[in-house]
């Protein structure tokens, strides 16, 4: 029983590449079943993963500032800063490049950017006029109320 036990990697005090135990196959099983079971955990996981094993507190302090700076002193992934670069020197556009065309498209968003303010504007004044009905005919229902209640009775009810 000790040949057994002696001969396999974990056992006995010997240590094979990954550490005392064959971490490497179980971590790959475990998102396999993640996968399988709750893909949302398995997907957080190889984030995790990908991201370097951040801190709790390195993961708070990106959830604050929006910055992917896990452990990296430059503060931000080389993606990032390549990104930035190519917005920073015009390389990266939001138009399709074709000039005639973003035109257009601009002029005809800024029409309908127009409109839409118009029709805010209506809407806002419709609004206004119907509240200002609904104010008349409250008034208009009080004030025959209160002619009714002086013609029934003949004065203030309320007594001194």
């Amino acid at each position: 029983m000790s040949t057994s036990s002696a001969s396999s990697p974990w056992a006995g005090g010997r240590a094979c590449r990954s550490g005392p135990f064959p971490r490497r196959s179980l971590e790959i099983g475990a998102v396999v079943v993640g996968f399988i079971y709750w893909w949302p955990l398995a997907v957080a996981y190889v984030a995790w993963k990908i991201a370097g094993y951040p801190a709790l507190s390195q993961m708070r302090e990106y959830a604050r500032s929006g910055s992917w700076s896990f452990g990296s002193s430059a503060g931000g992934s080389r993606f990032a800063k390549a990104y930035e670069a190519a917005k920073d020197h015009g390389l990266y556009r939001s138009g399709t490049g074709n000039f005639a065309f973003d035109e257009y498209r601009k002029s005809e968003l800024d029409r309908l950017e127009a409109r839409r303010r118009a029709l805010q504007e209506e809407s806002r004044a419709f609004t206004e006029f119907v509240d200002e009905l609904k104010r008349a005919k409250d008034r208009e229902q009080f004030d025959a109320y209160m002619a009714k209640k002086r013609s029934e009775g003949g004065g203030s009810t309320i007594d001194a």
